[in-house]
């Protein structure tokens, strides 16, 4: 779970610090750089598995593109001064995790703080474009004793926090910084805290981070690191992807894009209970056609997936109460995209954190209210222990809907503005903040907040926007 993001310099987030709850709902204008804020999370997801030059043309360009000049990352990267990102998260990690070899290893401590810093180093030839380089990186643990202090949404301590945040740590870091003659060392210290040297690679040289470069369980909380912010990824529910068959030989898991829908809930409804060593194939469809007839407009009677052995492919039908049997690719993109968020739900081994854009998207405004509460319903609920039925999820949604806002708690809220921000060489430039609702949880005395009536413009009608329907009177 990432409970904290902090950015500076990457796009135009300047100076950017937001907490984060199970579940969060982003909202601004179009055009603003609401989307820069998943771009941040994403790309420290790339950079826990991706060398910096694949994980800078991983995120999206501000033209919306993948790939380019590793310089459309920096705030200001086209003028000719040096450039930094400097991007620190605090998360919750799994306390058990698997590494490369497939070997079990078991963190120290399961909250962390992690904090990268990148500049930029000009090309050294004509034809070609500059790269990111490694400036800073470090990985500290959070003692259980400050954890309320950093976990600030509503949450049961006996049954949440105290299930989660588990281990101590007598030593310092586990990823440390150190400037030495010969340039900038990222020292690697083992999870016995001060005994044993730690190791030093040389920044310099590095061509990714040195938490991505932890493959085996010899350093295991950098390795739960690094596996927690692998499974931050961003949801796009692609229709072309949704109805894409399913062989048999499919991964049997949602993709980002949205495919295997059929393969996956296949899996899931076939999963042997650990109790009773039986699957209930029939049981399980049955809490998908329920969810799915939320949907106003779709009257599903029975959910169903079939293998067909002969073109060796997954199909799922929806059976309709009036006796219509239609395959998936024949619904249309909102009850796809729908479908595809009751098969997460269903799946336990889904976990991690899911960033979504504009959710309303396809969404008849009768179904918003069903969308939003199928999405909120996927958060993990801080009441209780994470478990099989209370997977650890966490949701980000950003949003310019006006349904959206009306529908969320407002303590769930983040209010999305350009405001001037005056940088530390004296210029006044333009950034993105985020503000939260007055009195909630994320709300300081020394924090800028929204209040009801700053949100007018979201739930008022607009002039004219009554609806009106011609009348023909007969004669």
């Amino acid at each position: 779970m990432l409970t904290r993001l902090e950015v500076t310099g990457f796009k135009n987030l300047l100076d950017l610090q937001v907490d984060f709850g199970p579940f969060t709902c982003i909202a601004g204008a179009n055009g603003i750089g609401k989307s820069n804020i998943f771009d941040a999370i994403e790309f420290l997801s790339y950079l826990a598995s991706d060398s910096l030059v694949e994980a800078s043309q991983r995120v999206r360009s501000a033209s919306g593109t993948r790939g380019g000049d590793p310089r459309d990352l920096f705030w200001d990267g086209y003028r000719d001064h040096q450039r930094q990102i400097t991007i620190a998260a605090e998360m919750i990690v799994p306390a058990e995790v698997e590494d490369d070899l497939g070997s079990p290893a078991k963190a120290t401590t399961t909250f962390l703080r992690y904090e990268i810093t990148l500049g930029y180093s000009a090309p050294e030839g004509e034809g070609s474009v500059g790269r990111l380089s490694l400036l800073g990186e470090e990985l500290r643990h959070i003692n259980k004793g400050e954890a309320s202090k950093h976990l600030r949404f509503m949450h049961s301590a006996a049954k949440f926090r105290n299930a989660v945040i588990l281990g101590q740590r007598r030593g310092g870091a586990y990823l440390s910084t150190e400037i030495r003659d010969g340039g900038t060392v990222i020292n690697v210290h083992g999870d016995g805290g001060s005994f044993g040297r730690p190791q030093p690679r040389a920044a310099a040289k590095a061509g990714r981070t040195v938490l991505s470069t932890v493959t085996t369980n010899d350093y295991p909380t950098i390795l739960a690191a690094r596996r927690e912010m692998q499974s931050w990824r961003r949801l796009a529910l692609e229709p072309s992807a949704l109805r894409a068959p399913d062989s048999l030989t499919d991964p049997r898991a949602i993709d980002v894009d949205g495919r295997h829908i059929a393969a996956t809930l296949y899996r899931i409804a076939h999963e042997k209970d650990p109790v009773t060593e039986e699957s209930r194939p029939e049981a399980v469809y049955a809490r998908v056609a329920g969810r799915l007839s939320d949907l106003a407009g779709v009257d599903v009677d029975q959910i169903v997936v079939e293998v067909d052995p002969v073109r060796e492919v997954f199909t799922l039908f929806l059976h309709e109460k009036g006796g219509l049997r239609l395959p998936a690719r024949a619904l249309s993109e909102g009850t796809l995209r729908f479908l595809a968020l009751c098969v997460l739900l269903e799946d336990p081994s889904f976990t991690g954190l899911m960033c979504m854009e504009e959710p309303e998207n396809g969404i008849h405004p009768a179904n918003l209210q069903a969308m939003i509460s199928l999405i909120q319903d996927l958060a993990i609920d801080p009441d209780f222990a994470p478990d099989e039925g209370n997977p650890f999820r966490q949701v980000i949604v950003n949003t310019h809907s006006p349904g959206v806002v009306q529908l969320c708690d407002p303590a769930d809220l983040l209010l999305a503005e350009v405001r001037s921000y005056r940088h530390a060489e004296g210029d006044v430039t333009r950034a993105l903040t985020l503000l939260p609702y007055r009195d909630s949880w994320r709300s300081t005395n020394h924090s800028h907040s929204f209040t009801t009536a700053d949100v007018t413009y979201y739930v008022a009608a607009p002039v004219g926007a009554q609806l009106r329907i011609p009348l023909e009177i007969a004669g």
